[in-house]
């Protein structure tokens, strides 16, 4: 399954996703693509602390790009089948917010 960890596809099938959905309005659609305000790159920087069976801790890049993103709109994705399917944890996905020394939604 290493072929699903790629960026340009986790990406693509997000957006696939999306599209499905209908809700377009969730992403930015160009060079610039973002989901819920968290660039590619970003998202990246955060999926060795959401997968694997030893997730490493956060980096700066991943928590300053939280820090932009609607948390709101991450937190829809929490009970997702979709996201393991990605190999990303949804429960360690649910702990980065407090790993960045901020707080969750409180309807997340």
């Amino acid at each position: 399954m290493e072929h699903l960890r790629s960026p340009k596809l986790v990406l693509a099938s997000l957006l696939v996703l999306f599209l499905a959905l209908g809700n377009t309005t969730l992403m930015k659609v160009g060079a610039d693509e973002e989901i819920c305000n968290m660039t590619e790159q970003e998202l990246e920087a955060c999926k060795p602390s959401v997968s694997g069976s030893d997730p490493t801790p956060p980096s700066t890049e991943c928590c300053d790009g939280l820090k932009k993103a609607d948390l709101t709109c991450l937190c829809s994705y929490k009970n997702s089948a979709f996201l393991p399917a990605l190999g990303i944890d949804p429960d360690l996905a649910m702990q980065l917010p407090a790993k960045c020394g901020m707080t969750a939604p409180t309807d997340c």
